[in-house]
């Protein structure tokens, strides 16, 4: 059964890269949200209602296709979700919240390149090229040039560092389900954001309960919290994030993460006043080489 055009969503065909900047750029912009956030209210209660607003932006344009999917396709785009949201912001925002240095937190999350790498060579068989290799490796290198300044072990207990490292995994995870399941893959990109919201939400209820209660702060930081989250982080950047991967190799897709800690440093910078330096700069250009040894390499690879 066809789609009524008013229904269905076809996003503008702009050019990859212009894509993979804008992914950045709203990628980033999740971690100094939850930076914010933290300050404002307790941290799962907004995931919990960053993923009903999400929902109720997007029930209007997806309420008709999402009833004519199969309960498979269904299953499978939910599935995924649980492992892109709920595992990965559950495992990065909890592993702040227990006192894991965001900076540290940002760093262990910032290796889902690599984890992406890792589990398409292991569980998978695909063989990456050793410039794939070498790519994620100088790109992994300038993001910890980039970083060194805000790294810290701080006072979180040993098992918390652990969560954000299983949040990267669960993304990576996440990554290659979304590419290689032909049920997932068959969603829209609105429909497949509904239902990783809907799934998720499940989760962070539970997790926002377990901090207090579900009822929404009446406090414009609050507002704000969920407002910023929303729109950049989940809407821009996992938005963003499935475009760029049904257009692209998930390894290349996630190296393009490797330049959100200098993105991401840049935004505290302007809303938080934290300082910038050379080293920022090397090390972001370190980065730039990493992966655009990566982006040569799956072009030539595809």
């Amino acid at each position: 059964m066809s789609l009524s055009p008013k229904y269905s969503f076809s996003p503008p065909t702009l050019p990859l890269p212009l894509l993979e900047v804008g992914l950045v750029f709203a990628w980033s912009s999740g971690f100094v949200g939850a930076r914010f956030s933290i300050d404002q209210a307790p941290p799962m209660l907004v995931v919990f209602w960053r993923c009903i607003a999400v929902m109720l932006i997007l029930t209007p344009f997806v309420w008709r296709p999402l009833l004519q999917m199969s309960l498979r396709a269904l299953l499978h785009t939910a599935g995924g979700g649980l492992l892109a949201m709920a595992g990965y912001l559950t495992g990065v925002v909890q592993g702040i919240a227990l006192g894991v240095p965001a900076g540290l937190a940002a760093l262990l999350a910032d290796l889902l390149p690599l984890g992406v790498a890792a589990l398409s060579a292991g569980l998978l068989g695909q063989q990456l090229a050793l410039r794939t290799w070498g790519g994620l490796t100088i790109g992994l290198a300038g993001v910890l040039m980039v970083t060194d300044d805000a790294l810290g072990l701080g006072h979180a207990p040993l098992w918390a560092y652990t969560l954000p490292l299983l949040g990267m995994l669960s993304l990576a995870a996440a990554t290659l389900w979304q590419k290689h399941s032909k049920a997932a893959a068959s969603i829209g990109l609105l429909p497949s954001l509904w239902l990783h919201c809907c799934a998720s939400s499940v989760i962070f209820a539970e997790l926002a309960s377990a901090e207090g209660g579900l009822a929404p702060l009446p406090t414009p930081g609050f507002a704000m919290s969920v407002l910023w989250t929303t729109l950049l982080s989940s809407l821009g950047g996992y938005g963003l994030y499935w475009l760029c991967l049904k257009r692209s190799t998930p390894t290349r897709v996630a190296s393009i993460l490797y330049l959100s800690p200098a993105v991401t440093l840049v935004w505290a910078w302007a809303m938080f006043g934290d300082p910038l330096s050379w080293q920022i700069a090397l090390g972001t250009a370190v980065s730039l080489i990493g992966v655009w040894m990566v982006v040569n390499a799956e072009s030539t690879r595809r």
